[in-house]
C-alpha cells in the first residue's frame, strides 16, 4: 500500500484548494439563476435554498471533469437533476414521465420576437398574476419557459440542461407560452396546485 509522504499530502492539498478557488470564481456568479431555477422548480423557498446548496455540493464535488465548457449551462443542469431527485423524494406527485406525442397539444406557430404584441403584454401585466401563472405551469413547461424567458438562455443550453432534443424544447416552450396567454386573458384565473410545504419550511 502506497503512504502518501508529506510532499504529496501538500500537493493535494494545494491542488483542493486551487480547484475549489476555480469553481469558486467561475460558478458562483451563477448563484443567482441557479436559486431561480430551483425556487420556480419547487416553489418553496427553503427548500429551493437546500436543493442549491446540495447542487452546489455536487457541482464542487465533480468540478474535475468540468472540461471548461459554459459554466452556466453546466451548473443549471446539475441544479436541475437535484431538484428532480428532491422532488421524486418528497413530493413524488408532482413529477410524472412525459411525452410530448402522447395527445398533447401542439402549437406549431413560430414563437413571438421581444417586440411582439404577447412580450408586451407580459411586461404590462400583473407581476403577481405572471408569477401564478409561471407557478401553475406543469414542470416540464414550466422549467423551459422560466429558463428561456427569465434566464435568456439558448435553445441549445435549455436542451442540455433539460436533457431533451431542440425540437422538444421548442414545442414545450410553444405551449408553455400558449397556456401563459390563456392565463393572463382578462378574466381568467391559473389554478394552482396545492404544493404542501416541507417540515422545514418556514423554520429559520
Amino acid at each position: 500500500m502506497h503512504e502518501m509522504n508529506p510532499s504529496e499530502d501538500s500537493g493535494q492539498i494545494t491542488n483542493e484548494r486551487e480547484s475549489r478557488h476555480r469553481f469558486e470564481s467561475l460558478a458562483l456568479p451563477h448563484l443567482d439563476a441557479a436559486y431561480n431555477l430551483a425556487r420556480w422548480l419547487t416553489r418553496n423557498e427553503h427548500d429551493a435554498q437546500d436543493v442549491v446548496q446540495d447542487a452546489c455540493l455536487r457541482a464542487l464535488r465533480y468540478f474535475s471533469a468540468f472540461r471548461g465548457e459554459q459554466v452556466r449551462p453546466w451548473l443549471l443542469q446539475i441544479v436541475r437533476h437535484t431538484c428532480y431527485t428532491w422532488l421524486k423524494e418528497n413530493r413524488p406527485a408532482e413529477v410524472v414521465s412525459f411525452d410530448d406525442d402522447d395527445g398533447e397539444p401542439r402549437i406549431e406557430t413560430a414563437a413571438p420576437a421581444s417586440d411582439e404584441p404577447q412580450a408586451v403584454a407580459l411586461r404590462h401585466a400583473d407581476r403577481a398574476l405572471i408569477n401564478q401563472s409561471i407557478a401553475a405551469l406543469p414542470i416540464v413547461y414550466r422549467e423551459v419557459l422560466v429558463l428561456r424567458e427569465l434566464e435568456d438562455l439558448s435553445y441549445k443550453d435549455i436542451a442540455r440542461i433539460a436533457d431533451i432534443p431542440i425540437g422538444t424544447v421548442m414545442s414545450r416552450l410553444a405551449r408553455a407560452r400558449a397556456l401563459m396567454r390563456e392565463a393572463l386573458e382578462p378574466g381568467a384565473r391559473p389554478v394552482l396546485r396545492t404544493v404542501p410545504r416541507s417540515p422545514q419550511a418556514g423554520v429559520k
